[in-house]
């Protein structure tokens, strides 16, 4: 029975959207007769997503709750993993929860409390990426649909800055280590990293290592590493750690040097390339989030975004990327209404038209992304060669939301060495 109300109540939902969707502006048809099916409900939601982003995600369904009378409240939370784990195992659990780690999830279901979204399970199928619905199934059954989509393999820079001192763009990894080097022998500072993200620290500096791994070992070691497959601390991995250190733990290259990385938040990392006082940032595309609101974008903006170089010109072009999976923790109709809407094209294409997000939803309409960098973010998932989520994401919690985390930072700060950094990550593997 509390399956059929749940389907009776998704079909009112949809029924709603659609004549909605063909009133166009004529809302107000003066009648007030409309029903709406969950007046008066409230559906929470937890996840790591702050500040602008917030607040556009909060903007792109107020049209649902005012058709459904549903209340969405949301919650960010700068120690999102900590939190939730805690609510979760203190019976606060959020109806629904943005996780962005496959591999939390994992733990999560095992501990009992993830309710199942097998409905929408042929939603995913039908309209997202390929593998997504892997990427929210645990032990064959499917609990998770994806929300919003990322790609990480980018470097921010700015193009008045590299104009004015006459540099250009790198196409493979040992040009940009040239290009940082002569940064330095031009009396300038490369690089910009931060990794503090309250819980969350570390996150910045795995993602490092991964988009690494994936250019020097490929795709298939990757994919081995990330399944456990091979050791934590296989010589293909130390060989990728020790290359980003090439760059990360050099006190010339980073602004501030190596040991303020942990403590430079992640949010405020690159702002730096606005005033000079460094040229490159590698951070994902949702980092447009984080420059003031007025600043420009693009080619022929403040800040714009190249490919994080491949070894070679001609390799693949790998691309890291991740997202957020939409977990439920309650079994009421109105909460797979709003997981079935926030995974849906209607929300997509909303929150598409207030910039700075990807979704890997196919039936949104891109022609609402109008910026020419976030067209060129988006065209850039499309068309990559090899696409491969998040590696810690995918990792066990403990290891890929915790020791992974963790342990980069000591090694980043000198520590550990890159052996004993990832020697105790191997031995945390649950």
């Amino acid at each position: 029975m509390a399956s059929q109300r749940r389907l009776a109540a998704m079909a009112t939902v949809l029924t709603i959207s659609l004549l909605a969707a063909a009133c166009g502006d004529d809302k107000d048809s003066g009648s007030g007769s409309t029903d709406k099916p969950f007046d008066g409900k409230t559906v929470t939601i937890l996840s790591s997503i702050r500040d602008v982003e917030a607040d556009r995600l909060e903007a792109a369904w107020a049209d649902f709750e005012a058709e459904t009378g549903i209340d969405i409240k949301h919650e960010g939370s700068a120690t999102f993993e900590d939190d939730l784990k805690l609510r979760v195992d203190g019976g606060d659990s959020p109806d629904l929860a943005f996780v962005p780690q496959p591999g939390l999830l994992a733990t999560l279901v095992k501990g009992g409390k993830v309710v199942a979204l097998e409905g929408l399970k042929a939603d995913v199928e039908a309209n997202d990426i390929a593998g997504w619905v892997d990427f929210g199934t645990v032990d064959g059954k499917f609990y998770a649909p994806p929300f919003g989509a990322n790609i990480k393999s980018l470097v921010w820079y700015s193009p008045a800055a590299f104009k004015d001192a006459g540099y250009e763009i790198p196409t493979t990894w040992q040009a940009m280590l040239d290009l940082s080097q002569k940064i330095v022998d031009d009396g300038g500072t490369p690089w910009c990293v931060g990794a503090e993200s309250g819980g969350a620290t570390g996150w910045v500096l795995t993602d490092w290592v991964e988009d690494v791994v994936l250019r020097t070992a490929g795709a298939e070691t990757y994919d081995k590493w990330v399944a456990h497959a091979i050791p934590f601390n296989d010589p293909a991995i130390v060989t990728a750690v020790d290359k980003v250190g090439e760059i990360i733990k050099n006190d010339d290259f980073v602004l501030g040097g190596a040991e303020s990385i942990p403590s430079t938040s992640f949010q405020e990392a690159g702002l730096p390339l606005l005033t000079g006082e460094c040229f490159m940032h590698r951070q994902a595309n949702f980092y447009g989030n984080q420059f003031p609101e007025d600043t420009t974008k693009g080619p022929d903006g403040q800040v714009n975004a190249f490919y994080l170089p491949t070894v070679n010109a001609d390799d693949p072009k790998v691309m890291l990327g991740g997202g957020e999976l939409i977990t439920a923790f309650s079994d009421k109709p109105e909460v797979e209404a709003v997981a079935k809407y926030l995974t849906g094209a209607d929300y997509a294409n909303n929150r598409l038209a207030l910039g700075n997000w990807l979704t890997p939803n196919k039936k949104a309409d891109i022609k609402l992304v109008t910026d020419p960098l976030e067209q060129t973010f988006a065209q850039l998932l499309a068309t990559s060669d090899v696409f491969r989520f998040d590696g810690s994401d995918l990792m066990p919690g403990p290891v890929g939301a915790g020791s992974f985390w963790s342990e980069m930072v000591e090694w980043v700060v000198g520590n550990k060495s890159t052996d004993d950094t990832l020697a105790a990550i191997e031995k945390s593997w649950p």
